[in-house]
């Protein structure tokens, strides 16, 4: 699922080469997705209102409840 984020974020900035994006174990067993993106891409990958980092969350949960996991994923500065 980290290709597929990675994937999903790469296409959506002009820099993908500056695109990381880290996994670790959240609270209740459940991974958290920590992507960082360079400063001048961020708008990008939130979108007016937060309206594409809403709709890639949606993919990732979608993802996730299929194969009976819970993931978050959380666009740090």
């Amino acid at each position: 699922m980290k290709e597929l984020l990675t994937y999903i974020i790469q296409s959506l900035v002009d820099e993908p080469d500056q695109v990381t994006v880290d996994e670790r174990t959240g609270s209740g067993g459940g991974v958290v997705y920590e992507v960082r993106v360079a400063d001048g891409d961020m708008g990008k990958v939130i979108g007016r209102q937060g309206r594409i980092v809403r709709q890639i969350r949606v993919i990732m949960k979608t993802v996730a409840q299929r194969q009976g996991k819970k993931v978050t994923v959380d666009i740090l500065d």
